[in-house]
């Protein structure tokens, strides 16, 4: 490390950013212990206070993802990840539904390892898919399992970064987003070369494009809603910068184009982690609505970034099927059931 890790807080106190390699021994010192509590939380707002470079998110992330407890995932068709960065205004769970009906919609094109946490909210992709009779403990094998025989599996955060509790009392103090809210899309399990990343603000969209383009990403799409979700909106446009290998190229995305645009006052909430449940079954089951029109947006794009469609014209038609056949709710029961076995 060409700077010294007693001049790490300094540096960053000074306004000074840190190159890749310096964020590469920086949160290797983190995620191994070597720093206290007091050092963690400093380090963390200092960067969020400034927000992160790209430097700072690849030197992380590879740090990260030395550290990741892996899914032994075999070889087969492409492994796609919808998670997003959370720190939104709080919807339903768009993207775990959209995550099983990709997975439903081309079993022989894409597997979806749905990585995600709990929320300070209680509704969380764990807290909802639990409510759903998934097995969110499940095993790295059993995940595996859930790729194969079921297209989708749940990677649940707290069980894949166990270096991740050296952070976890300053997170938790500090309360509010930090860089390990964007770090966590960018170190999927199961190893996912494609990626719909939902972020909280709109300046993240083009960061974390060229942190995954850096981190050699095969294909994703980095998204945010004008109404502030962190997944594509039916509310509005939608600013999505789409990476294919080292390329990006930014854009709107309007939902009326494709006939799935909502009024501004539609109400994407739920009112309790059962509710959400609830809703993620309804529209798996074909209850048409802005809940369904949501859900399908999000599951087009996620199997366009997996070379699954050609376009999103041809993805949202391809979803509807997987819906109008049952093959959406049998792919959520058969997760269930694999899980659990």
């Amino acid at each position: 490390m060409s700077l010294e890790l007693s001049q790490l807080l300094p540096t960053l106190a000074a306004g000074r950013t840190l190159s890749e390699p310096d964020a590469e021994a920086a949160f290797d010192a983190l995620l191994s212990g070597a720093l206290d509590d007091a050092q963690i939380a400093a380090m963390l707002a200092m960067i969020q206070l400034r927000a992160p470079t790209v430097d700072e998110l690849v030197g992380a992330a590879r740090v990260m993802r030395r550290n990741v407890a892996r899914v032994p995932a075999r070889d087969g068709p492409p492994i796609i990840d919808t998670c997003g960065t959370g720190g939104a205004p709080k919807a339903f769970n768009i993207s775990t539904a959209a995550a099983i009906l990709a997975a439903a919609a081309a079993p022989s094109n894409l597997r979806v390892a749905k990585h995600g946490n709990r929320s300070r909210s209680g509704r969380g992709s764990a807290e909802v898919l639990q409510a759903l009779g998934v097995n969110v403990n499940a095993t790295p094998e059993v995940q595996a399992r859930c790729l194969d025989e079921v297209g989708v599996c749940f990677c649940f955060a707290i069980h894949h970064h166990p270096a991740m509790k050296h952070a976890a009392a300053p997170r938790k103090s500090l309360g509010f987003p930090t860089i390990f809210n964007l770090l966590g899309p960018l170190t999927n399990p199961a190893g996912a070369a494609r990626q719909l990343i939902g972020v909280y603000r709109p300046e993240l969209v083009a960061l974390l494009a060229a942190a995954l383009a850096r981190l050699g990403t095969h294909a994703a799409m980095v998204v945010h809603g004008s109404d502030g979700l962190d997944e594509i909106t039916t509310r509005g446009h939608t600013l999505v910068a789409a990476v294919h290998n080292a390329s990006v190229l930014t854009y709107e995305l309007s939902p009326a184009a494709l006939g799935l645009a909502a009024p501004p006052s539609t109400d994407l909430t739920a009112s309790s982690v059962e509710h959400s449940a609830q809703i993620v079954r309804d529209v798996l089951s074909g209850a048409p609505g802005p809940h369904a029109d949501v859900v399908l947006i999000n599951a087009a794009a996620a199997l366009v970034v997996a070379g699954a469609s050609p376009s999103f014209e041809h993805a949202i038609t391809t979803a509807r099927a997987a819906i109008a056949s049952g093959a959406a709710s049998r792919t959520l029961a058969d997760l269930v059931r694999v899980s659990n076995a």
